[in-house]
């Protein structure tokens, strides 16, 4: 039998491709641990999951986030009272920061007519009482800015798939080229020049109005196919001026957000990236490879950590689906970087979380399934690791 060792063990969870093998990985990580720590499974109080960990002058409890889930719930941008239970809920839950799902920064940049947005005044009021919520629950609330880019007028999944005809109230959507996701999109506009400089003030708006709204992080979207990352991927960007062409050049937009949008956003909150690592493209897509490249030039303006997903550039891309997945392109952009990460990417239990953190694959965990089938996965994820944490008032007598 091969010996465990933590390098050989590291990669074993990555790569198995089997949720039966990942559930014997979780047994031998256990009986690893106990060893270890010289305690049993269920006495493990020195974990990393629920350790603080602050980037600039935010701390957060523990360091699990709750990752954007797009609710499609809105009306003309506005969020409503089943925006304020999805988040206060995870908040409620535990969760040591809650990211509102992606939020356009003008309206055509909508995925669907029911997402939110944050390009107007009455918009902001309306998060303040979101953020306060959050707030009181110990958690850090965070916005993940949006422009979607070609994969904008489309229907809520549970009415349909593809395009939203402008009969419907659909749009015109606009891209780095007039190239369609798939036959099933609509054919977007190629952004002229001209309108470059337009499309950073509006990240740079959306930036003060999250700031007014009461945000202490914001999250850009610059993955699964979504504007920026149509700029960076040379599958989606077939332009021939300075912004495209080059990995200089179909960097240069994303870089240009990033800076204007640190510049916007108080030196003492923290800015995060979310990146898609990898197109999962045979030939020609983005890569690991360029994924580094922009990541040490998102560090050097200020960017305090890298949200690694990966994928949404093509329609059907061929992606090897397993527990922890994706964890692989945090690890290698924290190492290479040397910037704090984020996983994503089938994280399910409490045991392959930590596991993650113990050893240094990335600095947090973000989680969206799974916090969708249970809201308060942290608080039982405190009790399976036999860690005692601060329960809400309300809830006390149902900790024990």
């Amino acid at each position: 039998m091969q010996k465990v060792t933590t390098q050989n063990y590291a990669w074993t969870i990555l790569t198995y491709s089997s949720y039966t093998c990942f559930k014997n990985i979780v047994g031998l990580y256990k009986s690893r641990q106990a060893a270890v720590y010289g305690k049993s499974e269920s006495m493990t109080k020195e974990t990393k999951l629920f350790s603080p960990i602050s980037l600039r002058e935010i701390t957060f409890k523990n360091r699990i986030f709750v990752s954007p889930m797009c609710q499609y719930s809105a009306v003309n941008g506005l969020p409503n009272n089943w925006h304020l239970v999805h988040l206060g809920s995870r908040a409620v839950g535990g969760a040591a920061l809650v990211v509102v799902e992606a939020t356009a920064v003008k309206a055509i940049g909508r995925i669907s007519d029911g997402d939110l947005g944050i390009w107007n005044d009455e918009q902001v009021q309306v998060f303040k009482g979101i953020t306060r919520f959050i707030l009181d629950q110990g958690a850090v609330p965070g916005i993940q800015l949006a422009h979607a880019g070609r994969k904008a007028s489309t229907k809520i999944p549970w009415v349909g798939e593809g395009r939203l005809e402008t009969k419907d109230g659909g749009w015109i959507p606009e891209a780095p080229s007039a190239i369609p996701f798939s036959d099933a999109y609509p054919m977007p506009r190629e952004i002229q020049k001209n309108e470059i400089d337009g499309l950073v003030n509006d990240f740079k708006a959306a930036t003060e109005r999250s700031l007014q709204a009461g945000f202490q992080v914001i999250e850009l979207h610059f993955a699964h196919g979504y504007l920026m990352h149509e700029f960076l991927s040379p599958l989606s960007n077939l332009r021939k001026d300075e912004y495209g062409g080059s990995l200089e050049n179909r960097m240069r937009l994303p870089l240009r957000v990033a800076a204007a949008v640190r510049q916007a956003w108080p030196a003492h909150l923290p800015l995060f990236v979310r990146i898609s690592a990898t197109d999962w493209a045979e030939s020609g897509g983005w890569d690991i490879e360029q994924s580094v490249v922009f990541c040490k030039e998102l560090k050097k303006l200020g960017v305090d950590l890298i949200d690694c997903s990966s994928g949404g550039t093509l329609a059907k891309p061929n992606i090897p689906v397993f527990p922890g997945y994706q964890v692989q392109f945090a690890t290698r952009i924290r190492k290479e970087v040397e910037i704090r990460t984020s996983a994503v990417g089938v994280i399910v239990n409490a045991t392959q979380a930590e596991f993650i953190l113990q050893e240094g694959l990335a600095d947090v965990v973000s989680m969206a399934r799974e916090m969708l089938r249970d809201p308060y996965f942290p608080l039982h994820a405190a009790r399976e690791q036999g860690v005692d944490v601060k329960w809400p008032a309300q809830y006390e007598r149902a900790k024990r």
